[in-house]
């Protein structure tokens, strides 16, 4: 965990998703069982590190979003740094196509990680705020946990898990381009090798003839980009929860590669920084109901050693060419990170 400043200690915890607006921290724990339980609970994935489940005494509805401490601050637009080089991008790429060759991967996601220095005193209930109004998303989220190494504001547009009952439902994005602009053949493919294993990964945990896809690269447009987005559907059997739908299901297709296994692997020995929240999850569980909505935490700014940190990534495939992928990052990142930096004094 963090070293945390005593301003950090000082923040009151909130969460603002799914349409409500969470205070009232009464219980915080990695044990997944416990949404299986009673109560309301911000649920925060890391895509590595341990779970975050984080029961609320109160809650209201979102009508206006609350109010923060302070105007955002952001960093200065030079102020940015990018965990991996545009040249050592390329090289990751090639690396990546030649495992494509050999037969070890169809598909990996690679990532790079943008950070900058923190102002003092920020405020992600602000910067969350900044980005609803000048950037909507629908899985959009903001958790503000200090003491638990949590301070996120997330603009994703991606559904990772969607429970009701004993339906679920999930909405991988595979395919980016700038508004109005084509798709190709590439993005395509990509979607439908993320469709069939998140259709795989349904089915260990629904009734065997309940996985379908009722929408296949469906376009859907978000402020600066389209993308391509596929919708997979399943009846859980008896006896599944939770803990059994994420342990069957995480981390997210989109945002790993195919096979998920070996694509995971392979990212874990190209990227040079640990991906923390970032293409992890975020969103809440009604534990009393049996719903809940996690996004797949892309698009997303988070806190780490006193510096806003975002990440930014995208498909690799044998079409891949490492300038078209570096483009999409940069395409991906061009207008959050703009909305998030203040200008020059």
């Amino acid at each position: 965990m963090e070293t945390l400043t005593l301003a950090a200690l000082s923040i009151e915890p909130v969460a603002v998703v799914g349409g409500m607006v969470a205070s009232g921290l009464a219980d915080v724990t990695s044990d997944l069982s416990a949404l299986e339980s009673s109560g309301w609970w911000a649920v925060i994935l890391p895509f590595s590190g341990d779970p975050v489940c984080a029961r609320f005494e109160r809650r209201r509805p979102t009508v206006s979003a609350p109010r923060a401490p302070q105007r955002w601050q952001g960093p200065s637009p030079q102020s940015w740094t990018s965990s991996l080089s545009r040249e050592e991008f390329a090289q990751r790429v090639d690396e990546i196509r030649e495992s494509i060759a050999a037969g070890d991967v169809y598909q990996v996601n690679l990532t790079r990680q943008l950070s900058a220095p923190l102002p003092h005193d920020a405020s992600m209930l602000a910067l969350g705020n900044h980005l609803a109004s000048s950037n909507p998303a629908p899985f959009s989220a903001i958790v503000e946990l200090p003491a638990f190494g949590i301070r996120v504001a997330s603009a994703s547009p991606e559904l990772f898990l969607a429970r009701d009952g004993s339906r679920v439902r999930s909405a991988p994005i595979k395919g980016t381009t700038s508004t109005g602009g084509d798709f190709g053949e590439k993005d395509c493919a990509e979607n439908i090798m993320i469709v069939d294993l998140v259709r795989n990964d349904f089915g260990r945990v629904c009734l065997p003839g309940s996985v379908s896809v009722p929408n296949l690269l469906e376009r859907q447009h978000h402020p600066g980009l389209d993308h391509l987005v596929s919708t997979i559907e399943g009846e859980l059997q008896p006896n599944i929860g939770w803990p059994e739908l994420i342990e069957a299901t995480f981390a997210p297709g989109s945002v790993t590669g195919a096979p998920k296994i070996a694509a995971v692997t392979k990212i874990n020995e190209l990227e040079p920084v640990e991906r923390g929240i970032y293409c992890g999850a975020i969103g809440w569980v009604d534990a009393d109901r049996s719903i809940g909505e996690l996004n797949v935490a892309i698009r997303t700014f988070w806190v780490h050693e006193d510096r806003l940190c975002f990440g930014t990534g995208g498909a690799i495939t044998w079409d891949s060419t490492a300038d078209d992928e570096w483009a999409e990052t940069e395409l991906k990142a061009e207008r959050l990170v703009a909305l998030a930096s203040s200008p020059p004094a």
